[in-house]
């Protein structure tokens, strides 16, 4: 296994491993993700829903938000997202693939922008090999940003 695979699998495992930390009691449904940065720590977020389900976050949101609030938004290499059905007993397994939700791609748009650079999207299944890379102007094409604000990430703060 090369180097980057071996960087791929961590990437996963982060965020497969953040699905046990969901809070998604109302859709029963487990989102995890994680976030590479450029010194090669992960950060991860898991989804945390609300009873009033508008003011629920996306596992997405929560770990670029973290990684915000460390002050590394301009240091995101890419990202790894799983989700998939609860059992009753929390699990979640099997090997249908999701990505992002349209809300997720726009964050991450953001996230791109201000980091400057092309960010790889892994999603993959809760088990399994299964794997499919994205990029942001392909999940999301024509995407409005910081960019069409006249904002780069120099000029963040």
């Amino acid at each position: 296994m090369s180097a980057e695979d071996k960087n791929i699998a961590a990437l996963v495992a982060a965020a497969r491993g953040a699905l046990a930390h969901a809070h998604a009691p109302y859709s029963r449904f487990a989102v995890g993700a994680a976030v590479r940065l450029t010194d090669g720590s992960i950060v991860t977020g898991s989804n945390f829903e609300n009873a009033s389900y508008g003011l629920s976050l996306c596992a997405e949101t929560v770990a670029l938000a973290t990684v915000n609030a460390q002050g590394r938004l301009r240091d995101v290499t890419e990202i790894a997202v799983v989700g998939g059905g609860m059992a009753a007993d929390g699990s979640v397994g099997g090997e249908a693939i999701v990505s992002p939700c349209g809300r997720c791609r726009q964050v991450i748009n953001e996230a791109e922008q201000m980091a400057g650079r092309t960010l790889a999207i892994y999603c993959v299944a809760p088990e399994g090999d299964g794997l499919v890379e994205h990029r942001v102007v392909d999940l999301l094409p024509h995407a409005f940003g910081p960019a069409d604000l006249g904002i780069t990430p120099a000029q963040k703060n």
